[in-house]
């Protein structure tokens, strides 16, 4: 069977396979400099004609002024605000965005300098940071991904939208996408964490919940795909730097969740700061026009990450600003942020025939062609008197309950887990009193909106329990005066809740790690509570995957609580009394240690896997084989029984895969305990033989569903070409199901053990 396997292979180009596209991939080599012409997108819209009577009227200034974006005040990299050369250009025609602006007075005044006082009047489009949530902030996007529930990452989007956009905002440079094995990047807080089925899902649901069905609602934004790509490739996790990554590696991991935000419509796609296999992302012709607008038909713009386009001078990749924007422009990008070579040198490139007047058009066309579906061209200032001013009671609760999904219990020894609401509850940490939850791309705007802390939800969670605070040490963990405090309290009290964890600055853009551990002496106060003998709880606050090893026996239960959002001191609370049962599953893998790092649990096997009883196998000398917390790792307050896998059939053809035939997957799920809950029910394949190796394990279905005590209900999936097969090293696309038997697994983790097997014949 095996030496079968690897003779028959059956092969589909370009995208065939892949989420249900049928793209043929061109098998063209990169042109010569200058020879680009337009990049195909998909076929004439009903703006088309409009679009090109007004670029008819246009100028070539006019023309690059449109691919220019600039800042308004505030700094999200070098160089600060551009707010007098914004106003400038607006006024002169030559300016087609601007980012970091919002507030329906201010956009309205900005957007009249360009309506009313420049020659043809086109609007400009207005970009900002809308992460998770702008008044009313949501938990990060890795909380969000660990609900296994996409429906969380659409609740954010909605109401980011609607707050947005009534503040005079068209664009969110958000979703993030960016597969990563490094929990030491701080950008892994803003992505979806490791695996490119659960971040494909979410990029899609991301993308809906921003953009609607009508652009031109006055409640919705155009999404932004971002960073193209493999961005969470960076070695040694530091961020911008190199990424080495190979065709099939690139196609199977990095790519999935950026075709299905475009399968989602998704309006924009943001270039990537690293390079990928030696070339800056933001020079990547083959990710932004090949794969992106040849393969995939993305009729959308490319804009460029912050000062991207110049920074290729400084990779070593382009001579000089001209050189840059040569390079980017016929790479793909069409919008270029902060920086302003393709706007200075357009012309000179032009004329010397190092770009062409085909592809100029095409970038100005694409860009004309979101501000038409906004609905721009007709109305394009906000309503002042409407405008959102902050959260509301609507927004709050949403925000509430996508936090309460988001929790992981980590550990419950001894259901030390729900609290009961009287006696007496010490709330100790660095956490415990802090507004700090909001996570880091809050934003300053979010700013004047308090969220609710730990130890006053506790009070108002528990109104009859005698509820004591001690800082105990600072979030730095520098202070440690409070410990004994602390303790004492931990003493005099029926249980402690100790919140510990990352300020929201150590995470994000520009916040590498180099260790998970909790920063400072807060492990200090751990180990002294727990050196009490008195019962206690850690809650623990992160932007991504801490280290425990010093602290973790030793503690009882611990609640994952990411950085849960404006809402989510109640969110906590009522997750620690049992309001809500935790249904939140790990998105991403948690190590025991740094120098395990990178730990994952969709890795390939090697030809010498581990084996406790042979020395000569894969392993570490000085620690426990496997993670800390596997991938899809979540308690809740019941218990569940998953069943084995039951198969619409044991044998299916390959042809038929690629005639669009599936597998259907049945799962019985039963919630075995005496509470009501949620359980995510997670299906994995295993492709043990093929031509290019697998990973032990790939994620291909996932389902959060609620079950009352002692109900039980069957989810079904279906197995597609798309998660049976797999991208080889082609760089033109070639995707492979090739026969032979996979291995399906359902559970509740990627541990999960009960399995059927699928022949591809």
């Amino acid at each position: 069977m095996n030496d079968v396997r690897r003779r028959t292979v059956l092969a589909a180009a370009g995208g065939a396979a892949v989420a249900g596209k049928a793209a043929t991939a061109r098998a063209q080599a990169p042109p010569a400099p200058g020879a680009e012409a337009a990049r195909p997108g998909r076929e004439p819209g009903p703006y088309e004609t409009r679009i090109q009577a007004l670029m008819a009227r246009m100028t070539i200034d006019e023309k690059l002024g449109q691919l220019q974006q600039l800042a308004w005040t505030g700094d999200t990299g070098p160089g600060g605000g551009q707010t007098a050369a914004a106003e400038k250009a607006a006024r002169r025609g030559r300016l087609g965005s601007v980012l970091n602006i919002y507030g329906a007075r201010t956009t309205n005044t900005l957007q009249r300098m360009a309506v009313e006082e420049s020659r043809l009047g086109i609007p400009l489009i207005f970009g900002l940071d809308v992460i998770h949530g702008m008044w009313t902030t949501f938990p990060i996007p890795l909380g969000q991904a660990a609900a296994f529930d996409p429906a969380v990452a659409e609740w954010d989007a909605e109401v980011s939208a609607r707050e947005a956009r009534s503040n005079g905002v068209h664009w969110t440079f958000s979703p993030m996408m960016d597969v990563t094995h490094e929990p030491r990047w701080g950008r892994i807080a803003e992505g979806d964490g490791e695996d490119p089925y659960l971040a494909s899902a979410l990029a899609a649901a991301k993308t809906r919940g921003y953009q609607g069905g009508d652009l031109r609602s006055r409640h919705r934004l155009a999404a932004c795909a971002k960073h193209m790509v493999a961005y969470g490739g960076v070695e040694g996790g530091r961020d911008y730097n190199t990424v080495d990554v190979s065709e099939a590696r690139l196609r199977n991991t990095y790519l999935p969740p950026f075709l299905a935000a475009v399968d989602a419509g998704v309006a924009t796609v943001m270039a990537s700061f690293n390079t990928v296999s030696g070339v800056p992302a933001h020079g990547y012709r083959h990710a932004l026009t090949e794969i992106l607008t040849e393969e995939w038909d993305f009729d959308g713009f490319v804009v460029s990450d912050y000062n991207g386009v110049q920074e290729m001078i400084v990779h070593g990749y382009a001579a000089d600003r001209s050189d840059a924007a040569e390079l980017a422009f016929n790479a793909g990008i069409d919008m270029e942020m902060a920086s302003t070579t393709i706007n200075e040198y357009g012309k000179r490139l032009l004329r010397s025939g190092r770009i062409t007047t085909a592809r100029l058009d095409d970038a100005v066309a694409r860009i004309l062609r979101l501000k038409f579906r906004l609905g721009l061209f007709e109305h394009p200032y906000a309503d002042e008197d409407t405008a959102i001013a902050g959260p509301t009671k609507a927004s709050r609760a949403a925000a509430r309950e996508a936090a309460g999904r988001t929790m992981v219990l980590l550990k419950n020894e001894k259901s030390t887990l729900p609290l009961d609401r009287s006696g007496s509850i010490a709330v100790v940490g660095p956490f415990a009193d802090s507004t700090d939850l909001r996570g880091s791309w809050a934003g300053t705007w979010a700013e004047a909106f308090r969220p609710v802390t730990v130890v006053d939800a506790v009070k108002d969670a528990a109104p009859k329990a005698r509820i004591s605070h001690v800082q105990g040490v600072d979030a730095a963990g520098r202070n440690t005066r409070g410990i004994a405090r602390a303790a004492s309290a931990a003493r005099a009290t029926d249980v402690t809740v100790v919140v510990v964890g990352e300020a929201a600055t150590l995470s994000g853009e520009a916040s590498v790690r180099s260790d998970l551990s909790l920063p400072g002496r807060q492990e200090r106060l751990i180990t002294a509570i727990a050196d009490t003998g008195a019962p206690f709880v850690v809650v623990l606050l992160s932007g991504r995957p801490l280290t425990m090893a010093g602290w973790l026996d030793r503690t009882p239960a611990v609640l994952q609580a990411w950085h849960p959002g404006i809402e989510g001191g109640n969110a906590i609370a009522d997750v620690l009394f049992g309001t809500v049962n935790p249904g939140g599953k790990l998105p991403v893998t948690f190590p025991r240690t740094v120098g395990q790092i990178p730990v994952y649990y969709n890795h390939e096997n090697t030809g010498r896997p581990y084996d406790r009883a042979n020395h000569y196998t894969s392993k570490y000398l000085d620690l426990a084989n496997g993670p800390q917390f596997p991938f899809g790792h979540g308690l809740s307050y019941t218990t569940f029984d998953i069943g084995e896998p039951l198969l619409s059939v044991s044998r299916v053809r390959a042809e038929a895969l690629r005639k669009g035939d599936t597998v259907e997957v049945a799962v019985a799920v039963r919630n075995t305990g005496r509470r009501k809950g949620d359980e995510v029910v997670q299906l994995y394949i295993r492709d043990p033989v093929a031509s290019i190796v697998q990973p032990v394990r790939r994620l291909s279905g996932f389902r959060r569903v609620g079950l009352g005590a002692g109900k039980s209900t069957t989810v079904r999936f279906r197995l597609s070409a798309e998660e049976l097969g797999f991208w080889t090293q082609d760089p033109h696309g070639r995707f492979l199901i090739q026969k032979g038997e996979i291995q399906v697994f359902a559970g509740n983790s990627s541990l999960a053990k009960r399995g059927r097997t699928l022949t591809i014949v």
